[in-house]
Formats: C-alpha cells, sequence, structure tokens
C-alpha cells in the first residue's frame, strides 16, 4: 500500500492515488507498507531512489543500515510492533530522505506511525518538509519506548511485590502461582531487551541524521531537538539496562524462592520417613511368623502394640517441634 501525505493549509492531508504514474510534486511523505513491485518502480521514477528490499533492510551491519547514495538519506532502524501484547517482536523500518521528501518503508504497523499521522492531520508547523516529518516520527518512536519501558517497570515491580509479598489469596496453589511469575519473568525480559535493542538502533539513525544535519545546516531547532534526543535514547538505553538487571535479580530470587519450596517439601517427607520408621519396626516384629512370641498369646497385646506404635511416631515428632525443624 502506498500512501502519499501532501500540505494543505496547516495539516498534511493523506491519500492513496490509484494513478502510480502521477504522484503529486508537493508531497512531503511517501509512506509504503507492504509495498507491490509496481509501488516501488513508481516512487524509485519519482524521486531517483532504489527502494530497499525487505532482506536488505534485515541486514545488521551498521554501514547496510546507513549510507548516502546518490545524494539521498539512507536511515534503516528496528522499531517496537505489538508491545501490548505476549508477542512483541522487532521490526525494521527504512527511512529514506531526498529532496526534502520522506520515504518510510516498512512491512509492518509500528504504533508511532499511527500516531504521527493523527497528529499531522491536526496540524503541522509551518513550511513542512520532509525533515519535520523525520523527527516527528524518530521523537514519537523515543516516546513509545519511554512508555513500554514505564509499563514493564511497573509490572516487573508487581511481579517483586507477588514474590515477596504474596497476598493470602495466592499462598495456596504454589506450583501454578510460582509457574505464573515465571513466565511473567520470561516475557518482561524478552520486551526488555528488545526495547533495548530497539533504542540502540535508533540512537544510531539519530546520531546519523545530527552529522548530516551539521552537515546541511539544518535550523537551529532541528539541531536542538535532534540533541535533546540523543540524551533522551541515552537515558532510556541506562533505564533499559537498569531494569534489565532488576529483572535478573527478580529471576533469581524466584528460583530461590522455588528452592527453599522444594526443600520444605523434601524435609517433610524426611521427617514423615522417620516418624514412621519406629511403629513400622514394631509392626514388622509382630508381624514374624514365628511359633513362639509369648506377646502373640496376651489378651491386651494387640491394644498394647498400637499403643507403642502411637508413642514410637509420636517421640521423634515432638522432638522435631522441640528443636524448631517443623
Amino acid at each position: 500500500m502506498l500512501a502519499v501525505f501532501t500540505p494543505v493549509e496547516t495539516t498534511l492531508k493523506r491519500s492513496e492515488p490509484a494513478d502510480l504514474t502521477a504522484l503529486p510534486l508537493d508531497t512531503v511523505w511517501i509512506d509504503l507498507l507492504n509495498p507491490s513491485p509496481g509501488e516501488d518502480q513508481a516512487v524509485e521514477r519519482l524521486f531517483g531512489i532504489a527502494v530497499p528490499t525487505r532482506e536488505e533492510m534485515q541486514e545488521i551491519e551498521i554501514s547496510s543500515r546507513l549510507y548516502i547514495e546518490n545524494g539521498a538519506r539512507y536511515m534503516t532502524a528496528s522499531l517496537m510492533c505489538d508491545a501490548d501484547t505476549d508477542s512483541p517482536r522487532i521490526t525494521p523500518v527504512t527511512f529514506i530522505l531526498s529532496g526534502h521528501r520522506l520515504v518510510t518503508v516498512r512491512y509492518d504497523a509500528p504504533k508511532p506511525f499511527v500516531l504521527i499521522e493523527s497528529k499531522l492531520a491536526r496540524g503541522t508547523p509551518p513550511n513542512a518538509n520532509g525533515e519535520t516529518v523525520l523527527l516527528e516520527l524518530l521523537d514519537a518512536v523515543i516516546d513509545r519506548c519511554a512508555d513500554i519501558l514505564e509499563r514493564a517497570g511497573a509490572d516487573v515491580d508487581q511481579v517483586s511485590h507477588d514474590i515477596f509479598e504474596p497476598d493470602e489469596s495466592m499462598r495456596t496453589g504454589h506450583a501454578k502461582r510460582y509457574s505464573e511469575i515465571l513466565i511473567a519473568i520470561g516475557r518482561k525480559g524478552d520486551l526488555t531487551s528488545k526495547v533495548r535493542e530497539s533504542l540502540v538502533s535508533i540512537g544510531r539513525v539519530v546520531t546519523f541524521v545530527t552529522a548530516e544535519a551539521d552537515g546541511v545546516k539544518w535550523s537551529k531547532d532541528m539541531r536542538a531537538q535532534l540533541k535533546t534526543m540523543l540524551r533522551d535514547v541515552a537515558s532510556l538505553t541506562d533505564h533499559a539496562s537498569y531494569l534489565s538487571n532488576k529483572i535478573t535479580f527478580v529471576l533469581d530470587a524466584m528460583l530461590g524462592v522455588v528452592n527453599l519450596e522444594q526443600n520444605n517439601i523434601i524435609k517433610l517427607f524426611s521427617v514423615m520417613a522417620v516418624v514412621l520408621m519406629p511403629p513400622t519396626l514394631i509392626a514388622s516384629v509382630y508381624g514374624m511368623n514365628f511359633r513362639i512370641m509369648p506377646e502373640l498369646q496376651w489378651e491386651h497385646g494387640y491394644p498394647i502394640a498400637l499403643l507403642m506404635m502411637v508413642f514410637a511416631a509420636a517421640l521423634p515428632y515432638m522432638f522435631f517441634k522441640w528443636k524448631k525443624w517443623l
């Protein structure tokens, strides 16, 4: 799908032209979402650029993601997608800046694109161009990462509370509760690592744009906005690292709690084995098939044997309680 954004008064109007050979000349932003070969060729003819393929966008080398070709600046970043679900993922998005026009190529729908499209439809700065839209998109991506980290931090705090200060209603069904907590910790760890990967990628793009802005003499406000973005990316990356360390601590604590619970279960079985050993010995003695056993002829031999077994079981139990081993 190809969407074209053109300035109309103080907004950017979105349209999907049916004739790909006659795109508006005053286009500020072209958004390619799962583009077809015909849409790629139309954009390439209009701007004289080469639209990268999906495989080229997934290259991990910096030289393959940030470069200049025929005067156009190519920047590929890894953005978060579906961060609000249980299956977040990273998707590559390419920003191409050519002749004060912006072309974005993506094969997924990161939330910042929807937010910026809605924002530009309400109003844009005077003389908006491709650089303006690029900065708006990068700023929205950084804000989105900050929101994800904030929510992940709150979720980790809740998991920590469930481990160290569980409610009375959660003290039963340990196995199921521990399983749910471990799954939650794993998901938050995966989400945090993906956000950090995205922030590193965005930081490279912002650094690249900052270097280019100094060369082409962007406005003072734009350069100040880029510097603010660099500081935000650096602080968010540090926060993501802190959150990863916290998740590791919570995971270690959870494994320690599980280990203590297992030790308590083993201790219980060990105590039960010791408690039942003397009664078993007594029952075994009187269960032997010898002909001459005087106690077998006693009128009260059976209840006395039972009392002996109860006493033999109670004695080690009382001893363990006295030692505070139970």
